[in-house]
């Protein structure tokens, strides 16, 4: 019995080892403050676009988990051997049927002519972010494909004008703005060196339980129950479809929940479900 949990555990140890050798580098954005960021200026800032965040290695796309997305040959073949990192994006208030296309192991070549690789870094560790911008934006440019663009950056010198944009985007259905510090280097993990701005939050949760739904919802899901990466247990009960409610997510997958704001106990303040994360 001991051999047995000796080898069981130095196989968990070798395999813990493989998929995390396989995880990208990827830079994760914090929630803009303007009681924090007061500076604008030393931002370059952009659309967030609600789409498949994708890694281009330089030789396939993948997921900041480390899952391989099976795009057509045609799609990859313009772009280079350097990494790259962008979303793949079809339009605004699409994310459903955009993740449903680009989970698809067998790529369909019909559905992926609406897809674009909007490309937002070119990772470098040894240059700034605004070299990295005119870097990408030359790329992508010589590149001279329809379906890889390069997100155009923006400089603002006061709030108000990042406010005006910000406004702007979102009265397009844009889901917010990024805002990357021109003057850092490219890192792995989540710092000030790249801010989202949306008009909600939005975080990830567990489903742990299911509550009973009451009146119309009667035999169908009422609330999720569920638990944060920090331990924290509370119910999502809007945000769901009739068909959500008849078919809920399952029990230990992963959600996106949207709200405003933390409550004086520190919990998300007017949880919504907003969709099941689903990796390709």
């Amino acid at each position: 019995m001991f051999y047995i949990k000796l080898i069981t555990l130095i196989t968990a140890v070798l395999f813990s080892s493989i998929v995390n050798a396989t995880l990208p580098k990827v830079l994760l954005a914090k929630v803009y403050d303007e009681t924090k960021h007061s500076d604008v200026s030393n931002y370059l800032v952009s659309e967030k676009f609600d789409g498949v965040r994708a890694i281009w290695t330089g030789k396939q796309f993948v997921t900041r988990q480390g899952n391989v997305i099976n795009a057509p040959e045609w799609f990859t073949a313009p772009l280079p051997k350097v990494w790259l990192d962008g979303e793949l994006w079809t339009k605004h208030q699409h994310f459903a049927v955009l993740s449903g296309i680009v989970r698809t192991k067998t790529p369909n070549n019909h559905d992926w002519q609406s897809i674009t690789y909007q490309v937002f870094d070119m990772p470098d560790a040894n240059v700034p972010f605004s070299q990295r911008y005119s870097n990408y934006s030359h790329l992508v440019a010589g590149l001279n494909s329809p379906h890889i663009k390069a997100i155009k950056q923006h400089q603002f010198t006061n709030n108000q004008l990042l406010t005006n944009y910000f406004k702007n985007i979102t009265a397009q259905g844009g889901e917010g703005v990024m805002l990357h510090l021109a003057s850092a280097k490219h890192a792995d993990g989540r710092s000030d060196a790249l801010l989202k701005l949306k008009p909600y939050l939005d975080a990830e949760a567990i489903v742990i339980a299911y509550l009973p739904g009451k009146g119309k919802y009667q035999g169908m899901l009422g609330a999720l129950r569920v638990k944060t990466p920090q331990g924290q247990l509370f119910s999502i009960g809007t945000g769901f479809s009739d068909a959500e409610r008849e078919s809920p997510p399952a029990l230990g997958s992963t959600i996106t929940y949207r709200f405003h704001g933390l409550t004086k106990n520190g919990l998300p303040r007017f949880a919504s479900f907003l969709r099941v994360r689903e990796s390709p």
